[in-house]
């Protein structure tokens, strides 16, 4: 009878975590599919309206200049997604063999060189970082990207590190040191691989926090056009006329939204799966 109980409630917490995957992959899917696909497909731009309208041949009505809200749509993923994916992706490849260095070394002192200056990046908040290089050399699209991933570099060697210092003091590490393993197989094959659960809900983190920053940058013309087809710039500028025309704020603003919470629950998903592979082993 309890075998049966608990294989039912193993059963009901598959389908939890297949709902979750299945959700989280319908979020994502859209936007992605839009800022990728969506500069494609975009019609040609047509002669303008009036602002904040919903008229005929304007599907979802028309922005705070008279241009058609669909276009807009279609051409303003690719700014927000691409960044800020590219920002995390880059984060990630400086923070964790910056914060495997520091955990795998014997050396104190080589330690505190790699790990202590990220303090003073942590202790300037990211915004106040990415409006004050900003202001000074005008970044594109590409400047923006390296600012928000530096801007994450800290926390996430952080993170890493921490868990990297608890699996380098185990003794399968030294051992492997002892049989002449490089540093690379030590880091990477084991250390980086204990902790990919650890990876994964980071990286989750940092793809969320890149999205809003990419977003609030893009609310004060950081990296872009104040009139620019892109969903932050479209919700920010789009504002004043939600009670007229509220299409041209809300489809930009469930975009982004689905994507930072489909991404948060297919890492979820994917680390129930991961923990139960685990488990059965």
């Amino acid at each position: 009878m309890s075998g049966g109980s608990a294989g039912g409630g193993g059963a009901g917490r598959g389908g939890v975590g297949r709902s979750r995957y299945l959700l989280g992959a319908a979020l994502v899917a859209l936007p992605l599919l839009l800022a990728l696909l969506g500069p494609q497909v975009a019609p040609p731009p047509g002669p303008r309206a009036v602002s904040f309208t919903l008229s005929d041949g304007h599907r979802l009505g028309t922005d705070f200049t008279g241009r058609d809200v669909w276009r807009q749509v279609l051409l303003g993923g690719r700014s927000v997604v691409l960044v800020s994916l590219a920002a995390t992706a880059l984060a990630h490849a400086v923070a964790l063999p910056l914060a495997l260095a520091a955990a795998l070394t014997r050396r104190g002192w080589l330690e505190e060189l790699l790990m202590r200056p990220l303090d003073v990046l942590l202790a300037v908040p990211s915004l106040v970082l990415v409006m004050l290089v900003a202001s000074a050399l005008r970044p594109g699209l590409p400047g923006l990207t390296v600012l928000v991933a530096v801007t994450a570099v800290p926390d996430a060697a952080r993170v890493v590190h921490a868990a990297a210092v608890e699996i380098a003091a185990r003794p399968a590490v030294e051992a492997m040191r002892m049989s002449g393993e490089s540093w690379s197989r030590i880091a990477l094959g084991y250390t980086a691989r204990s902790m990919r659960r650890t990876l994964a809900a980071d990286l989750g983190t940092r793809l969320v926090g890149a999205l809003y920053l990419v977003s609030t940058a893009a609310f004060l013309g950081v990296g872009v056009a104040p009139d620019a087809a892109d969903w932050a710039v479209m919700v920010d500028r789009n504002r004043p006329g939600l009670d007229l025309q509220p299409w041209a704020v809300v489809v930009p603003a469930a975009l982004i939204a689905g994507l930072s919470m489909g991404a948060n629950l297919l890492l979820d998903a994917a680390l129930q799966h991961r923990g139960k592979e685990g488990t059965s082993r």
